[in-house]
């Protein structure tokens, strides 16, 4: 794709497609021109909210739909598999919100469609294009902190939430390690790769969801990590990764950072800012860039978030799910989950 504007397509109007969108149209090598909801009235007032010209009550039209270069899918987790293959069977290329499936099949369903399709296919995963959560890598990489001993990251909200809450519903992927542990697992997968030993321990609501999640994964080469999410209570949702001569630190929000802090032994502590530039910390822009600039290079996948990446993540969210007895209704004769 040569073309200097690239056509977007919205799957879904809750609040991450309204937050996406949002920047879309702040971009001017962006165009939102289609929009889709299961309710038509949800799509129309979606689109004159922020300008889109079409508005479809079903996701077959949008998924049809040839003006459009590539939809960003932001339904419920549950469905991905579902309107993501819709699209990519359809001939559209697809940026897939996160937790990118329900499982490890799911994902590498969707991965073999886009792969056989030659079409254009990435998670969701904004803080992998983040500058600063890149730099970080670099600096790891690099040896700056030497190596790699420790991860820590944890994301958790206050609550409470119902039990009619998509979080409290297992019908539609609901629980902590889904919606919020995919960011901590993420994050330490980044750095270490796929681990080769999973711990986990959770506590369970009635609904049979994961109210908070404890992980700890292993490395062979020695690396352990700790992750933690949880729907019950807000957690400092920081990070930190310790090697042999130093540290970074990450502070609250580290998966859209705004700031971290590298402490090198026998040196003073650096502190690495955002580009003012950059705007608010919150933007999903350098995602939507990273899209933009994949497909008009002819990339299928994009280098900061590889499917290889987003499948190994799946894998571990899988273990996780296995040690602590989560199973969604949808997977009954799924091999390898441990039912509630």
């Amino acid at each position: 794709m040569t073309e200097q504007r690239v056509r977007w397509g919205v799957l879904a109007t809750g609040g991450i497609a309204a937050a996406f969108t949002a920047d879309l149209v702040d971009l001017p090598d962006a165009e939102v021109v289609a929009v889709a909801s299961r309710s038509k009235d949800s799509a129309e007032a979606f689109a004159e909210r922020f300008g889109i010209p079409r508005a479809y009550g079903g996701w077959d039209a949008l998924a049809r739909d040839e003006d459009i270069d590539v939809v960003y899918v932001a339904t419920p987790h549950s469905a991905h598999r579902q309107a993501a293959g819709l699209c990519l069977e359809a001939g559209r290329n697809v940026l897939c919100e996160k937790a990118f499936t329900l499982n490890a099949r799911e994902a590498g369903e969707l991965v073999a469609l886009a792969r056989g399709r030659g079409s254009f296919l990435m998670e969701a995963m904004w803080m992998y294009c983040s500058p600063l959560i890149r730099r970080l890598k670099a600096l790891v990489d690099d040896g700056a902190i030497g190596d790699v001993r420790t991860v820590h990251a944890d994301f958790g909200l206050a609550g409470p939430f119902p039990p009619s809450h998509r979080l409290r519903d297992p019908a539609q992927g609901g629980g902590a390690l889904l919606d919020l542990g995919v960011y901590p697992v993420s994050f330490a997968q980044l750095l270490l790769g796929e681990p080769t030993d999973v711990m986990a321990r959770a506590v369970l609501s009635e609904e049979g969801v994961d109210l908070q999640t404890g992980a700890l994964l292993s490395w062979a080469g020695g690396a352990l990590a700790s992750v933690h999410c949880s729907v019950v209570g807000g957690t400092a949702t920081t990070a930190s990764v310790t090697g042999s001569r130093g540290r970074i630190d990450i502070p609250y929000g580290f998966f859209h950072p705004d700031r971290f802090v590298l402490h090198r032994d026998g040196r003073e502590p650096e502190e690495f800012a955002a580009d003012a530039a950059d705007g608010p910390r919150s933007s999903l822009k350098h995602e939507a860039r990273e899209v933009m600039r994949a497909l008009r290079a002819g990339e299928t996948e994009s280098p900061l978030v590889p499917l290889e990446g987003t499948l190994a993540v799946m894998r571990t969210l899988d273990a996780i799910r296995d040690r602590i007895g989560v199973r969604y209704p949808s997977e009954a004769n799924e091999p390898g989950l441990t039912p509630a």
